[in-house]
């Protein structure tokens, strides 16, 4: 079976709305991390990207809770039970609020704790670093309870508002880092400040349009059901256990990395996680998109279409993250130079690797939307959070033996792989994927178009000479060569068929899909 036209074209719409934002938050995002990293200086940059690198873990914690949330919202609206959609956002708010309370005792205790005695940071700018803190621990809060609102406006698939307001968001962070250039004050605290304000504006005006535009976002702390209450917070409780496995092997390696070699390395982790962020942001949005509609199929037990939306998202989301990887795999020596004023060491070896992470994660993350629908995740989120956590003496190891620090990357890579292959495992054995369809359907052509676009690269990397010669026919030549295929090669005879004809209807003419 097929998915209707009506869904069909909710989901290219909500994809265009959503990379609307996805170009605005880029171009703004990339522009500002130079300018920081300009205005800062690479010392107080590695301690923002080290001391506030709770924030870049937030977008992870926010994107697990959102999806928690999320979930249930999607799931009582394929079962159009209103009343329990209700239910759904209020126990949300409730759990959310007690799970700041507990976020804030631990960051004002062990976290302070580790920020005074553990860290590798110069005495001269350790008040500065506190400061940073503190108002980090505040935007952590203030992001947290948006979550329900965020939620619900994708459950509700009304991407277009999600889509102006972060280009507003970024415009307002645009404006406070040009304050930078102005202030008379210390610039690492104004920049932390300035970045506190914004995050109460947008929580304030999520509030007000769910309330306007929603009947189910009115907060009601007396909207209580206990075994709810039980499914949503073992829930919630095992996506923040997967996400508590991100932070320590993200975050824990970057602290690796500051005990190793200093805050100089931290400023190129930085650079490599900014970068990085902004391109995940192309798959992320158009897995947004899908989210939805896999959550209500499944629950709608719509079994064909739900298999259907999981094949084609994998194998889409990773597509689309091969496309934009192969050009800066093989020219970020030229697009860094070309971005920032001064180009921190080891800051292109960290963000080739992490583009690789993040293709791996692109491939099996609808995947692990599928096992989101089911709501049965606690066997499979806690064996990929014990892999994610191995990266972490994995990483120490290989710098206390000498190696690179490239190497805490590639540990990062490898127990990556691990957590895909037992996803794919655990779907064919409790969600009835058949493994024949995972490996034909998303693997094979996947690992075929990988191989096949690595060449067209490399040769014009080696043969072209001159800076913009080589860098626009690397960008170019790959671009073109990895687009043809994946639709060629990649796809199957009705997806490309499909494609043609959502491009063709976009260009103003009649069809139908």
């Amino acid at each position: 079976m097929v998915q209707t036209q009506s869904d069909n074209k909710k989901i290219a719409k909500n994809t265009i709305y959503l990379y609307i934002r996805m170009f605005a938050t880029m171009a703004v995002g990339l522009f500002t991390s130079r300018v920081v990293l300009d205005v800062l200086g690479v010392e107080d940059f590695g301690i923002y990207g080290l001391v506030g690198g709770i924030m870049v873990l937030f977008s992870f914690v926010e994107y697990a809770l959102t999806a928690s949330t999320q979930r249930f919202l999607n799931f009582f609206m394929g079962r159009n039970d209103i009343a329990k959609v209700k239910t759904v956002f209020s126990m949300s708010v409730t759990i959310y609020i007690m799970f700041s309370a507990v976020f804030v005792v631990l960051a004002e205790t062990i976290g302070l704790w580790f920020l005074n005695t553990c860290l590798n940071i110069p005495s001269e700018r350790m008040w500065a670093a506190q400061w940073v803190y503190q108002l980090t621990i505040v935007q952590f809060v203030l992001n947290i309870m948006r979550v329900p609102y965020n939620s619900s406006i994708i459950a509700y698939e009304k991407m277009s508002f999600y889509a102006y307001t972060s280009i507003i968001d970024v415009v307002a962070k645009l404006a406070a880092v040009y304050l930078l250039y102005i202030t008379c004050f210390d610039r690492l605290i104004t920049y932390a400040v300035l970045f506190t304000l914004i995050p109460v504006i947008f929580l304030l005006v999520y509030k007000i349009y769910c309330n306007r535009s929603f009947s189910t976002t009115r907060y009601n702390p007396r909207d209580w059901q206990k075994d709810l209450f039980r499914q949503i917070l073992g829930f919630s409780g095992w996506d923040i256990t997967y996400i508590a496995s991100n932070v320590f092997s993200t975050q824990g390696l970057n602290i690796i990395l500051n005990i190793f070699h200093g805050v100089t390395l931290n400023a190129a982790a930085n650079v490599a996680s900014n970068a990085s962020a902004h391109v995940n942001n192309f798959v992320r949005n158009f897995q947004i998109a899908f989210r939805p509609q896999i959550i209500k199929t499944y629950a709608a037990e719509q079994t064909d279409e739900f298999h259907t939306l999981v094949f084609r998202a994998s194998k889409f989301s990773y597509f689309l993250m091969l496309i934009l990887m192969m050009p800066l795999l093989f020219s970020l020596d030229k697009i860094l130079a070309i971005w920032l004023v001064e180009v921190p060491g080891y800051a292109k070896e960290f963000c080739q690797l992490t583009l690789v992470f993040m293709a791996i994660d692109a491939f099996y993350g609808p995947y692990q939307y599928a096992v989101n629908a089911t709501g049965k995740i606690r066997r499979q989120r806690l064996i990929t959070s014990i892999l994610k956590i191995l990266s972490l003496p994995i990483g120490f190891v290989a710098l206390k033996w000498g190696l690179s620090p490239s190497s805490i990357w590639y540990a990062q890579i490898l127990t990556n792989v691990m957590c895909m292959v037992y996803t794919l495992s655990y779907v064919t054995r409790y969600i009835d994927f058949k493994m024949s369809s995972v490996l034909r359907l998303t693997c094979v052509p996947a690992i075929i178009v990988t191989l096949l676009s690595i060449p067209v690269p490399y040769l014009l990397r080696e043969l072209i000479d001159g800076f913009w010669a080589n860098l626009l026919a690397v960008c170019i030549g790959s671009f073109i060569v990895t687009s043809l295929l994946v639709l060629y090669i990649g796809m199957t005879a009705h997806e490309r068929v499909a494609i043609f004809r959502i491009i063709r209807g976009k260009l103003g003419r009649k069809t139908e899909y």
